[in-house]
């Protein structure tokens, strides 16, 4: 297996990487913090310029990496593996008061598995040893095939030994159907590597909180929910979950006693698709008629990349600038099929 050479500008950082190891794993596992987001060549996000040497490009979508963009030496550096020694020029992440994790390998044995709602199974693992990572960092899970496939830690950091995490069902999901909705069990032994991701929690903002989930975009807004509580920060929390019906709001019944139990966190459930004892409509409506100015706070938003291209919208025309607005993107094989349509900005964090 051969090893090769990478240098990342600006920082003139040189680390090792295998020819079968992705860059961005290589610099995540050595403590540098490139941005990325969806790990698998579909959001663009990990996107830098080849410098010197050459790279084999892997399966990066073409909607994120443009003919145009690989002709002028730009890669993906989440699918990107070196065929010779390379120099890339990356964005490297340095933001104060934010602890950096590398990524590290873990063996996790399954502990308990839970349907939660009619597509969604909350998944135990206790790990070997537990994970340092911010509240709102999501793991990589290797599946019985090899593949990769991640998953937002829904537990805070200082439950870092016993993880939860929340996942969706997928029609036809090599993942989903073809594993953890089916053959996985209590017992189970199963690959787990992270952390990743630059969503999670900013503890130093003392704005109040706007969290915005769709779906199983509430997994890393609990996670976060926790950690709040852990540090008794006092700040103000609101946070809307979007579903489309009344079987598909998980964590409800939990959400209310946490809500009746603390007074800084104010629950908001949102139903799309059918009346309930609640609202009804989309999240982006509610937060317009909620807040017209939504400025003075920070938001955080996680869903598919629908949902978040409409709620970022809707902060935005409420006067909430990208600053203030850090995001979390699901994409999943159809969005990789019809590429993305997430709003895109270099100001908009992640």
């Amino acid at each position: 297996m051969e090893t090769y050479t990478v240098t990342v500008e600006p920082i003139g950082a040189e680390i090792e990487c295998r020819e079968d190891q992705t860059v961005l794993d290589a610099c995540l596992r050595e403590g540098i913090w490139l941005p990325h987001a969806c790990t698998h060549g579909t959001c663009g996000t990990c996107k830098a310029q080849v410098l010197d040497g050459e790279l084999d490009l892997g399966d990066a979508s073409p909607y994120a990496l443009l003919d145009s963009e690989r002709d002028e030496g730009a890669a993906l550096l989440c699918v990107a593996t070196p065929r010779s020694d390379v120099t890339i020029e990356g964005e490297v992440d340095v933001e104060a008061g934010v602890e950096v994790h590398p990524v590290r390998d873990y063996t996790g044995t399954v502990v308990g598995l839970e349907d939660i709602a009619p597509t969604v199974r909350r998944v135990r693992l206790e790990l070997d040893r537990p994970i340092p990572f911010n509240p709102g960092q999501y793991v990589q899970l290797s599946t019985p095939a090899g593949e990769t496939r991640p998953y937002s830690l829904a537990v805070a950091p200082a439950d870092a030994t016993t993880i939860e995490l929340h996942v969706k069902r997928s029609p036809d999901g090599a993942a989903t159907e073809g594993w953890i909705f089916k053959d996985l069990a209590v017992g189970d032994a199963v690959p787990v590597s992270g952390p990743y991701g630059q969503f999670f929690l900013r503890p130093a903002r003392d704005e109040p909180i706007l969290m915005l989930a769709g779906g199983t975009g509430l997994a890393p807004m609990k996670a976060m929910l926790r950690h709040i509580e852990d540090l008794d920060s006092g700040h103000e929390v609101v946070l809307y979950h979007g579903v489309p019906t009344a079987a598909d709001l998980y964590e409800h019944e939990w959400l209310q006693e946490f809500a009746a139990a603390h007074g800084w966190f104010t629950y908001r459930p949102a139903l799309s698709q059918e009346e309930f004892e609640g609202r009804t409509g989309r999240v982006p409506a509610m937060l317009a008629e909620d807040y017209p100015r939504a400025s003075g706070n920070v938001a955080y938003i996680c869903g598919s990349p629908a949902f978040v291209r409409d709620t970022m919208k809707a902060l935005m025309k409420a006067r909430l600038f990208p600053r203030d607005i850090y995001r979390e993107d699901f994409f999943d094989s159809a969005d990789r099929a019809a590429g993305s349509t997430v709003v895109r900005s270099p100001l908009i964090r992640r």
